[in-house]
């Protein structure tokens, strides 16, 4: 089971005088339980197209994305990159035109639709700009109603569960009250007490904080990165770029189109329409165990991203063995080197004997018109490139036994 929900002020003093009753969690037990995966959500090549009078229009393109269970995901883009069109994708509000989409071992796209309001109401919290509330019933009503809705736990425990959610949001006072006569603010956080009724693994909130002043989106906020602290999976769509920065992941979408991670971390500056062009023509390669990558001496064309493995940078010693000098991890890079100072690879990559390696390829041009296009970029690969050459430099003139530099390679 999830560790029960806390609140998300515990360095507040408590006011003795405006204490509320606390109230038991009924917690959710069964078949409601994603069955734990390195993936908790999975899209395969998603398409999403309609038919418009102009034509078939695509709002989504070739999709591929993982995120495990805990990530605080912001998502960001242009009016119509097909932001709000991906979270009714992993909502099942929406089917892709092709493609799959696996949520928690879950192949939803197969699901009928009724078997998708089913799955939806126990697996998938959603919060809306607008709130969404309904007007005629009271805040712990409103919260109560998709525990109504799926069947779930007795009068009493629904009764209780919605007002240990709203204890958690700081509303539990606010209980009897209808919609309309909380702060916008205050709306939200109602919301987000609904979206937890039944305790589903993961969130999506479309401009969850939009239509909130800044104080109120602060506390919304606050609240989603410690629902993701304790284990609840999060994907924001946003177009406050301040929040998105705070985020441990963050998507930026593009003609409907996600472009690569590593790209928009590595080149911060460039604007989204270079970017997706460079990711056009980035070349996703694996290579296995021990294989070489880039050999030294070899004249040196390409930039190399790590996907997926580990790399091992090779130099010769002048007992002439070979010595393993750096390794470079998921997310790491290497060849700006060459491509900088020109000239021959100064040493050799070779996949990783334990894991092999993936790698994602840029062409030298490419590569150039990015630096190019970011001052800050081109400043920080320069810092690493030189850090580098005197690593390797240094590492050249180390005498190290044969005995020894065996066993490190």
């Amino acid at each position: 089971m999830n560790a029960p929900f806390v609140t998300t002020t515990a360095t507040r003093e408590t006011d003795p005088s405006k204490a509320v009753q606390t109230y038991p969690l009924p917690l959710l037990d069964g078949p409601a339980r994603m069955a734990a995966s390195p993936s908790l959500i999975e899209l395969r090549q998603v398409y999403k197209s309609f038919a418009t009078t102009a034509g078939t229009f695509t709002a989504l393109r070739n999709i591929n994305l993982r995120v495990g269970k805990g990530e605080f995901i912001a998502v960001i883009g242009k009016s119509g990159s097909g932001k709000s069109t991906l979270l009714n994708m992993l909502a099942g509000i929406d089917r892709p035109t092709s493609g799959e989409i696996w949520m928690g071992g879950t192949a939803i796209h197969r699901l009928s639709e009724g078997e998708l309001a089913t799955w939806r109401g126990r697996h998938i919290g959603l919060v809306f700009q607008f709130f969404q509330l309904l007007p005629m019933l009271t805040v712990v009503e409103n919260v109560m109603l998709p525990m109504d809705f799926c069947h779930l736990w007795t009068e009493r425990q629904r009764q209780q569960r919605a007002m240990h959610l709203l204890e958690q949001v700081e509303l539990a006072d606010q209980a009897n009250k209808l919609p309309l006569e909380l702060s916008g603010g205050q709306q939200q956080r109602a919301a987000i007490a609904r979206a937890l009724a039944n305790d589903p693994p993961i969130l999506l909130a479309d401009e969850p904080t939009g239509n909130l002043d800044s104080k109120s989106a602060e506390s919304v906020f606050q609240l989603f990165v410690t629902l993701a602290q304790q284990g609840k999976t999060i994907l924001m769509v946003t177009h406050d770029n301040d929040l998105a920065k705070r985020v441990g992941r963050t998507l930026v979408l593009s003609d409907g189109e996600v472009i690569d991670e590593y790209l928009t971390h590595l080149f911060p500056a460039v604007g989204e329409a270079q970017l997706l062009a460079a990711m056009h023509k980035l070349r996703p390669v694996r290579y296995a165990p021990g294989e070489i990558i880039v050999r030294q001496g070899e004249v040196a064309d390409k930039f190399y991203i790590v996907t997926e493995g580990s790399v091992d940078i090779i130099i010769p010693q002048r007992t002439g063995v070979e010595l393993v000098v750096a390794s470079m991890a998921k997310g790491q890079y290497f060849g700006e080197i060459e491509l900088l100072h020109g000239g021959e690879n100064i040493a050799t990559a070779r996949a990783s004997l334990e894991t092999g390696v993936a790698v994602a390829a840029l062409d030298r041009e490419t590569f150039a018109q990015l630096m190019a296009a970011s001052q800050s970029a081109e400043a920080e690969i320069h810092r690493v490139a030189d850090e580098r050459l005197a690593e390797h430099a240094a590492a050249e003139q180390k005498e190290v036994p044969a005995a020894i530099a065996k066993a490190d390679v």
